[in-house]
């Protein structure tokens, strides 16, 4: 059992960066694929970034060349760098953990979620 919480997320002005973490317990994290997705108002929930236990990542084309997703497993945590932020990128943000597949962008496959954080990026 994996448990995952989020941090970091806030308001920043278009072009600004933000990072989230998300810290895991358990001590099998290094084996899990995790991923990070995102809802908007009235939307459905969107895949952003994902990345496999052996740091393999797959990016959602919208945020390609502006964010990161990257691993510390001996932190447990994963990590979203958002850079050239815009207003479009506001939502609350999501953490995912799977343990039985690979660094996909559907969220059915994930089993472990976070509570999610907020980001806000004003115009």
């Amino acid at each position: 059992q994996v448990q995952l919480v989020e941090s970091g997320g806030g308001l920043v002005q278009a072009g600004g960066s933000l990072s989230l973490s998300c810290a895991a317990s358990g001590r099998t994290f290094s084996t899990y694929a995790m991923a990070w997705f995102r809802q908007a108002p009235g939307k459905e929930r969107e895949f952003v970034a994902s990345i496999s236990w052996n740091s393999m990542t797959y990016y959602e084309d919208s945020v390609k060349g502006r964010f990161t997703i990257s691993r510390d497993n001996a932190k447990n945590t994963v990590y979203l760098q958002m850079n050239s932020l815009k207003p479009e990128d506001t939502a609350v943000y999501y953490c995912a953990g799977s343990k039985w597949t690979g660094a996909t962008d559907r969220d059915n496959d994930y089993g472990y979620w976070g509570q999610g954080t907020q980001v806000t990026v004003s115009s």
